[in-house]
């Protein structure tokens, strides 16, 4: 998206960006682009699967299984470097993903058939595909982070699939000063993960809660908009998916502050 040098919608305003480190370079930039200055300030850090014997081992066996889910871009980017690092996935394996950005992470590796949700990008949008209504008889390995919703592979299960989970990344909360954030006075925060909008809440206290639930958040999924609400945010905005759906919210909201401004 442009803008010209007269109508940069966050102009001067200051948007917090609190995804890992290493993926918020892109938000950022467009959020500059826009007139906006980004405040970086992860509240999860990603590293590789710190058992890697065990990922290694369900790797050596991908070739049976019928299908494999990549969970997040995290899981694109560390499940595929280690399924490369042992050789190339199976001719005959489906790969599937939960959300558009990780489906777009698969075909830049060369897998150009992803079966993944073109609405609700969350398990409940992969489970509601026609592809994974009969798989009675499938093996299926998920790849994603250290934990996370049993969801998927329980339905999967009651659908008559075997399947496992391959850990191959981890998350943790990074050793942050809360009150450098507090102190840059955000306009606008950007949260996309419910376990970063918990650490977010931890990291605030019951003494900083307050002020800072005033700050409008703006969130990508309905699942966190609604852990925000019952937290106590105020200013809950729900976006489209990815960062193109939060800037796309950012804009939108920056445009009308500008307004209510001249008014």
């Amino acid at each position: 998206m442009t803008y010209s040098a007269n109508d940069l919608p966050l102009a001067g305003l200051k948007i917090a960006v609190t995804r890992p480190r290493d993926q918020a370079a892109r938000l950022a930039r467009h959020i500059e682009q826009a007139g906006g200055i980004p405040l970086l300030f992860p509240l999860l850090d990603i590293a590789p699967a710190q058992d890697q014997r065990v990922l290694r081992e369900q790797i050596s066996r991908l070739a049976e299984f019928d299908l494999a889910i990549f969970i997040s871009p995290n899981a694109v980017q560390y499940g595929m470097a280690a399924i490369r690092a042992a050789g190339e996935l199976p001719q005959k394996l489906k790969i599937a993903t939960v959300g558009q950005g990780s489906a777009k992470a698969l075909r830049e590796l060369g897998i150009a058939e992803v079966i993944a949700p073109a609405e609700r990008f969350d398990s409940e949008g992969l489970l509601a595909l026609p592809e994974l209504q009969h798989v009675a008889g499938w093996r299926v390995l998920i790849l994603r982070g250290d934990g996370g919703r049993e969801l998927l592979g329980d339905t999967l299960r009651a659908r008559g699939a075997t399947v496992e989970y391959a850990a191959c990344y981890r998350r943790s909360k990074p050793q942050q000063d809360i009150a450098a954030l507090i102190d840059a006075v955000p306009d606008a925060l950007t949260v996309t993960s419910s376990e970063a909008l918990d650490h977010l809440w931890q990291m605030l206290g019951d003494t900083r809660r307050d002020s800072v639930c005033a700050i409008p958040l703006f969130v990508p999924h309905k699942r966190i908009a609604e852990l925000a609400q019952r937290q106590g945010w105020r200013k809950v905005l729900l976006t489209g998916a990815g960062d193109d759906g939060l800037l796309s919210a950012l804009v939108a909201w920056g445009s009308e502050c500008k307004k209510k401004d001249a008014a």
